[in-house]
């Protein structure tokens, strides 16, 4: 007769992938903890229907918070995009992050990553690290 080792947890879930925790609490979060919590309710002692109701106005307070911060942003992206285009063709000075300085004509802009990236000189400057605008000379 022969004996098998038994796989530790570690190993029996090695080909399956580690799910990461959930961090934020959205709209159906609320819903499933408040289904759940109506579900095991003791019929004896429902739940009180202030309390129903002040959660709902939480789950809609928490859903137009969403709605607003997302408009923020959408709205901040814009206003970079619009103030990146707008200095092409001007003198701009700029410091990097690596202590690197200099300055040089906005010749274009990249809207392809998070900050909008302006290139002056053959180089690709973000636009947070632009410290100066000036009228281009003609």
């Amino acid at each position: 007769m022969t004996i098998q080792a038994i796989p530790s947890a570690a190993q029996a879930n090695a080909g399956q992938p580690v799910r990461k925790p959930v961090q934020t609490m959205d709209s159906e979060v609320f819903m499933q903890l408040l289904v759940t919590q109506l579900r095991y309710q003791d019929p004896s002692a429902p739940m009180d229907t202030n309390q129903m109701m002040s959660q709902s106005v939480q789950l809609s307070m928490m859903e137009k918070m969403t709605e607003l911060t997302a408009g923020s942003k959408e709205s901040f992206s814009l206003q970079m995009r619009t103030a990146a285009a707008q200095i092409i063709g001007t003198k701009v000075d700029y410091a990097l992050a690596d202590g690197t300085k200099g300055q040089g004509i906005a010749t274009s802009v990249s809207f392809a990553s998070g900050v909008p990236l302006v290139s002056i000189d053959d180089k690709q400057v973000p636009l947070d690290s632009i410290t100066g605008i000036t009228a281009a000379t003609r």
